[in-house]
């Protein structure tokens, strides 16, 4: 880690203690991750010429099709968190697209689910393929116990940010 990054005032939380920068090291090193991840997702958004809310919406529905779960429109609005004018002009501008295909339900003749198309799963995973391969490297790399310890910090450290 470079000094500046280390040097205690820039870090508004390091209370001077070896115990604090210990925690200050870790706090930086997921800042440093997101700041990759933010970076890896921008480029994705940029390769797919698609926005943050598309990406999410192809992904989910592909996702729902893998795990056999129908997702409705309703249902991409409430994972989303838009209202459902929004909705309906995001599911609008996937099918223009060719990312996502409204199908009858195959239950309930009155609703509507929404369906990937291959050309989705194709641009998704040209997309990510690459970057997911060596993440999943990394993962693959930890020991069990390691494992055991990064999934419980970051658990943790999601309730902490979700509070």
């Amino acid at each position: 880690m470079d000094a500046p990054e280390r040097d205690s005032a820039t870090h508004f939380w390091y209370t001077g203690d070896p115990e604090s920068q210990a925690a200050v090291d870790v706090l930086q090193a997921l800042r440093r991750y997101r700041t990759a991840e933010t970076r890896m997702r921008a480029r994705t958004r940029q390769e797919m010429r698609m926005g943050e809310n598309d990406i999410l919406a192809v992904r989910h529905v592909i996702r729902g099709r893998q795990t056999g779960h129908f997702i409705s429109p309703k249902d991409l609005a409430e994972l989303l968190g838009i209202s459902s004018a929004s909705t309906t002009t995001l599911i609008d501008r996937l099918e223009k697209s060719g990312h996502i295909e409204r199908r009858p339900h195959p239950t309930d003749r009155r609703a509507l689910i929404l369906m990937p198309t291959p050309n989705a799963d194709d641009d998704v995973r040209a997309a990510l393929a690459e970057a997911h391969d060596r993440m999943r490297e990394v993962a693959e790399s930890l020991t069990p116990e390691e494992r055991v310890v990064v999934v419980a910090f970051l658990d943790r450290m999601a309730g902490a940010v979700g509070a």
